[in-house]
This record gives structure tokens, sequence and C-alpha cells, in this order.
């Protein structure tokens, strides 16, 4: 459809009725049925997967951005110790990116690659909520880690969610989390 017929057909309807509407998408709203699905009881499995632990530098601090205040660490040390999983930081790309808002509510973006023991190259990224309200380390960190790899040995990893509680002491520079498959 053209975009100023659209536009037209919007504008007409902007009345915002429900004849208006349905003329707009040129069919009734009302035959529309709820359609519901009912899967039976739903249990969630955690299985342990992994101790995680990240040494942090002292963070740069970016106040008053339009999202709230950017404090970005870089990981210093990253190791994973499991038993299905073991592994250290590869490199020194890794970083957490974390935004505070005006509340003390923190919202984690991390991203770090680490080699495990075996020698697989696994990316490891979450995001994830910490009150900063109370200071650091008063509160616990939640998130939830994606893995992506090439590595045939750890496939499995490509297609588990995983969920982390974690905890990070008062100066900010040591983070723990247990980690969880979901299943």
């Amino acid at each position: 459809m053209c975009a100023h017929l659209a536009v037209d057909r919007w504008h007409s309807a902007a009345a915002g009725t429900l004849q208006g509407i349905e003329r707009m998408f040129a069919r009734p709203l009302r035959a529309r049925r709820a359609v519901s699905a009912r899967l039976g009881p739903m249990t969630i499995e955690l299985i342990p997967l992994c101790t995680a632990t990240a040494r942090l530098r002292a963070p740069f601090i970016l106040p008053e951005t339009p999202l709230g205040t950017r404090a970005i660490a870089e990981v210093t040390s990253f190791d994973v110790d499991g038993e299905r999983l073991r592994g250290h930081l590869a490199g020194q790309a890794a970083a957490d990116w974390l935004t505070v808002g005006p509340g003390g509510i923190g919202t984690l973006d991390v991203r770090v690659l680490f080699e495990t023991d075996d020698a697989a190259l696994i990316f490891a990224s979450y995001r994830g909520r910490l009150d900063l309200s109370k200071g650091a380390g008063a509160s616990p960190a939640y998130s939830a880690p994606l893995f992506d790899t090439g590595d045939e040995r750890y496939a499995w990893i490509n297609a588990i969610q995983a969920i982390a509680k974690g905890e990070i002491t008062e100066d900010g520079t040591l983070l723990t989390y247990e980690m969880y498959e979901v299943r």
C-alpha cells in the first residue's frame, strides 16, 4: 500500500471509533475471537551451569546521559567453573556497560569472550538488573545470559537460556554469579 494511501486511511479512522478502525483494516474487529491455548501445568527446572566470577576495573563514569548515568567497567578476569563448563577470559574485549537510572536501578549490559579449558571459544552476553539505591553490594544482581559458539563440543550451549543471581562487592570490583540453565 502506498504510504499516502495508508496515511489517508489512518486520518479517516483517526476519530478513534471502532467503525473507523474497521474501515482502516477493511475487516470487522468484532468478528475476531480470542484464541487461547491451554498448555497444562508448566514447570521450570533450574539446572546448575556454573559459577562465574568477574573482576572489574574502576568504571568510566558518564553522568547525566539521556538514559541515565553510564558506568563502563572493563572486565579484567572472568572465570567460569561448573561441571559442564570451565574457562577463563579470552582477550581483553570484555566489559559491563551499566546504565543507572535516577532511582538507582541499574541495567546490566555485559559481553565477554571466554575460552574453555579444552580450547573452545564461547561468547557470553547478558542483560539484567541491579538495585544500587542502597549502594553497591546491598542487593543481588539478576541477569539472563545467552551464549554463542561455533565449537561442536559446546553446541548445546547455543540452545539454552540461562539465568543468574550474583553479588557484587561494596567496592564494585568483584562480581560472582551462580548461573543456571532454564528447562
